[in-house]
């Protein structure tokens, strides 16, 4: 198998007191140190933040002319951080059959993936693309008044969430090493996101997970089926998923977090083994590897 090239991509400037990439460099480096069956390296991660608000960003606006399999593209921006080049970029990206994963967080975090085509359809935001059901426009977390709706609660960052696989168990989310064949631990976050399968595309719930305020259960995970329309993709309901605080709260955050953090992500040793194989699961599949 040749190495998988992955794109590992903020929508903000560099800083040192936001989520810039910096703060997924457990991801990057758990991808880096991967070896398949084989012994040999299974990815080459570029990990990078945007240049330039306001302007095209010079990889994700001709991201369809790079040599790139995959894009992981944290949406941490407030609606501002994809330019409509570097939208249309992304989406001849996967209109070519390469992957994407788009993440995103509370509110209208990340909004900027609206534009998106296909997969951007997935997420749902606080003011734009908003759930089509008013019922849903609620606010879950009841701690963090400052933010509101969609805001799914499913524990404290540092802490655990148990999840429920949904339908025949996806490729992504498959653990032959686990008594029941899959993953069953994320990170959990204290305000997740929404996201939806649409209805007119070739995609699917793969996950959910449970709010620990109000007992709603809420998706996780969608994943895109590689069609006539594009590569494969999943949309993820938040990016705390795969931020170092979230893998391990010792690791630090910006000093806008004010929540208090837990720590069930190191005092339960199968909660890190199952994020590292769902994110390695992850850039396999994408890949078409999986």
């Amino acid at each position: 198998m040749r190495t998988i090239q992955i794109l590992l991509q903020t929508t903000i400037l560099p800083s040192s007191n936001d989520w810039s990439i910096a703060r997924f460099s457990r991801l990057a480096e758990l991808l880096r140190t991967y070896r398949d069956p084989e012994g040999r390296v299974a990815f080459n991660v570029v990990a990078r933040d945007r240049e330039r608000l306001g302007e095209p960003d010079p990889i994700l606006s001709r991201l369809d002319e790079s040599e790139f399999d995959e894009l992981w593209l944290f949406a941490v921006d407030e609606g501002d951080g994809l330019t409509s080049e570097d939208s249309e970029g992304i989406t001849r990206f996967r209109r070519a059959g390469r992957g994407l994963l788009v993440t995103r967080d509370h509110m209208d975090v990340g909004s900027s993936l609206c534009t998106l085509g296909g997969v951007g359809k997935a997420h749902h935001f606080h003011t734009r693309n908003r759930h089509p059901d008013p019922s849903r426009h609620v606010a879950d977390d009841p701690f963090s008044t400052h933010i509101s709706w969609p805001n799914f609660h499913s524990g404290r960052n540092g802490d655990f969430q148990e999840i429920t696989i949904v339908g025949p168990t996806h490729p992504v989310l498959a653990d032959p090493d686990s008594p029941g064949g899959a993953i069953r631990f994320l990170p959990a976050h204290p305000h997740e996101g929404a996201v939806e399968a649409p209805e007119d595309e070739p995609a699917r719930v793969i996950a959910r997970g449970k709010s620990k305020a109000t007992g709603k259960s809420f998706n996780l995970a969608v994943a895109f089926e590689p069609s006539v329309r594009g590569g494969p993709a999943v949309a993820q309901s938040t990016f705390h998923h795969f931020a170092d605080y979230n893998w391990d709260a010792r690791l630090g955050c910006p000093s806008f977090v004010s929540e208090p953090p837990g720590n069930t992500m190191q005092s339960e040793p199968q909660a890190l083994r199952d994020v590292h194989r769902y994110s390695v699961n992850v850039a396999l599949w994408l890949a078409g590897a999986l």
